[in-house]
């Protein structure tokens, strides 16, 4: 063969070379827009509450699974900590996403298997469930605060790889400090792109799936199921003290042009700065942010500061002071 024939074969094949990289650089990218949501699509931050500038971002269905995870721990009356520990162990198993699919058998957030007596495949699909059954455990594992996280994590997993627990312990604790209401204001969600409306009654089953029938006041637990299952059904607005009222409103056919769910902070626990009333509250609002694409949430006020959609969600304002530590306001799209 010629030296100006081997010069050509070897220029195609170089080129053909550099057209297959291009195209896989490309296909990794389609996948991570895939994955992540891509570039545009609504994205949560959450911050330190040390002010060091230190922050984690991720998607709306993370948080979602966060928050979820965070006040089925703060139900059981569990310690920051422990909701660490399950954030910690959730990244690393499924990068807090509810998948369908592991090793061996292994499901959902935490990767429990069906045939080691986690539950069934429904069952450990439902992220409430797992969290729970995490929880369970972890209670068991003795003076589980006080071990390092890859080792109480382990004693609940028997994970093959124990110490990649760690790396995911910074991010995890930043989430437990805002979700737990530890760290006032820190986590924000960009907004979706359509502007779907959303619907009070989601928001109040939402809340009790997470947190219990006793998050709401009994006159909004008992009638939120009633609601959620009635399509086409005029949601108004509804405050702790005339819930009655609303649900009138409601059967009228009447639309204000906002509809919130008020959410009571116990006056006895309620107060300013860091106290366990402030905490709760922050936790509540926290939580409202993080389902913000899922249940369409337009706004969240608590303590006189206000998060809104308007502003591409990326920061906590100030609002009417009026509004105290006593309630958490969340607003859903119309």
């Amino acid at each position: 063969m010629s030296e100006s024939t081997t010069s050509v074969t070897r220029g195609r094949a170089l080129r053909i070379a550099a057209g297959v990289a291009v195209l896989l650089a490309l296909a990794g990218y389609l996948v991570a827009q895939y994955v992540t949501g891509g570039a545009g699509a609504p994205r949560c931050v959450v911050r330190s509450a040390e002010g060091d500038g230190t922050t984690y971002e991720l998607s709306p269905e993370q948080a979602v699974n966060a928050a979820t995870i965070s006040a089925v721990g703060t139900s059981r009356g569990l310690p920051e900590r422990a909701v660490t520990i399950a954030l910690a162990t959730a990244l690393q198993e499924s990068a807090l996403r509810n998948i369908k699919y592991g090793d061996r058998d292994s499901l959902g957030l935490f990767q429990q298997r069906p045939s080691q007596g986690w539950g069934t495949p429904k069952q450990i699909l439902d992220p409430g469930y797992s969290a729970e059954k995490f929880y369970e455990h972890l209670e068991k594992v003795p003076g589980y605060s006080r071990l390092p996280l890859t080792v109480a994590a382990q004693r609940v997993q028997r994970s093959g790889f124990p110490q990649a627990y760690a790396k995911h312990e910074p991010d995890a604790a930043l989430l437990a400090a805002a979700l737990t209401g530890r760290a006032p204001a820190s986590l924000t969600c960009s907004a979706p792109r359509d502007a779907q409306p959303g619907r009070p009654a989601d928001v109040r089953a939402a809340l009790i799936r997470d947190f219990g029938p006793d998050v709401l006041p009994k006159a909004q637990a008992a009638g939120s199921a009633g609601e959620a299952d009635s399509a086409g059904t005029a949601d108004t607005m509804d405050t702790a003290g005339a819930a009655g009222a609303a649900g009138a409103s409601a059967k009228l056919g009447s639309t204000p042009a906002a509809a919130t769910v008020t959410v009571p902070v116990p006056a006895q626990a309620a107060g300013t700065g860091r106290s366990a009333g402030d905490r709760r509250g922050w936790e509540l609002a926290h939580w409202a942010v993080a389902h913000a694409s899922e249940l369409r949430i337009e706004q969240v006020t608590y303590a006189g500061r206000v998060w809104t959609t308007g502003d591409s969600g990326k920061k906590w304002q100030s609002g009417n002071a009026r509004n105290g530590s006593g309630e958490v306001r969340i607003t859903t799209a119309q």
